[in-house]
């Protein structure tokens, strides 16, 4: 019988799964899929548009500024080592797509997951493979649909915050969802008084609730986890909402708390989105986002 990737779990712990943070175990580190040489290998023959390369500094009091390079042709044997050396942050999208073995394991994980969890049928799902320097950090953002991070290698420690307008306006995740900002949000040192405090150990896996703002830190070793975005039918419709929504304030048009709008009303703000979304009236500022430094096989990544 193959190995469970996902033991079982208490009934507690399906109760707390998209309602609160919740740590979990996993066994995808199993495969063999994330040691050195196949990530090397992986990183040699993956599209190049398909990755995302940050390095994030941070000043005293947690305000970041990023600075995006781009893939160039360094060999992937010398990236890796590029990233176990430096501050980089590198970020491999649609990993369930670019790589079968790899997306295998993510829809064997989340059958785990629904087996375990009544009513949870997850229409979409999209995986990031992220290998991490040592020193690397992720700044205070919320993400669009639901997450669950699976933690292969290193040690990393997270923050998680409530999903309230103080932590996540509603009106900077209109902005997300209209792609007008990233999704890094505005951070200040005492939100942490009201954060879950998460480390991480190979082997182990969190999610935390939609849209809940949260920021990673790596704890001084080379880090390998696999984020995997989901989407239900819920999660769908009001992410859609939030769409309209925000091109309805633009317009000066008022806009209710979605804490306040019923089903019905959010459903048929998700419905308008989808007629909304051909005709592109908020361009995508995301995709132009300015590349300043390239992996170009030098031994020091860092921009010159």
């Amino acid at each position: 019988m193959a190995e469970a990737l996902i033991p079982a779990w208490t009934g507690g712990q399906a109760a707390l799964f998209r309602n609160a943070p919740l740590k979990f175990a996993h066994n995808l580190a199993h495969s063999g899929l994330f040691e050195d040489e196949a990530l090397a290998a992986l990183l040699d023959r993956y599209p190049a548009d398909l990755f995302d390369i940050n390095l994030f500094d941070f000043d005293a009091e947690g305000q970041m500024s990023m600075r995006t390079g781009v893939r160039g042709t360094a060999p992937g044997r010398q990236v890796l080592q590029g990233v176990k050396e430096g501050r980089l942050w590198l970020q491999l999208r649609a990993v369930q797509a670019n790589d079968p073995a790899i997306g295998a394991l993510i829809v064997r994980a989340f059958e785990g997951i629904s087996a375990q969890v009544p009513g949870f049928r997850p229409v979409q799902l999209t995986g990031q493979l992220i290998i991490s320097a040592p020193q690397a950090k992720v700044p205070f953002h919320a993400d669009a649909p639901g997450v669950a991070l699976f933690h292969m290698r290193g040690r990393k420690r997270l923050w998680i915050y409530p999903s309230d307008e103080r932590h996540v306006p509603q009106r900077r995740m209109e902005d997300i969802m209209l792609k007008a900002q990233t999704e890094d949000l505005p951070y200040s040192l005492d939100m942490d008084a009201a954060a879950t405090v998460v480390d991480l150990e190979p082997g182990e896996a969190v999610s935390w609730p939609l849209h809940a703002p949260h920021r990673v830190e790596n704890l001084d070793a080379f880090n390998v986890s696999l984020s995997v975005d989901y989407q239900t039918w819920p999660s769908r419709i009001l992410n859609g909402a939030h769409y309209t929504n925000g091109l309805l304030r633009r317009a000066g048009l008022p806009v209710a708390a979605m804490a306040r709008t019923p089903a019905p009303a959010r459903l048929a703000l998700w419905a308008a989105s989808l007629g909304l979304r051909r005709l592109n009236l908020a361009p995508d500022k995301i995709g132009s986002l300015e590349r300043s430094f390239e992996l170009d096989g030098r031994p020091i990544y860092e921009p010159a």
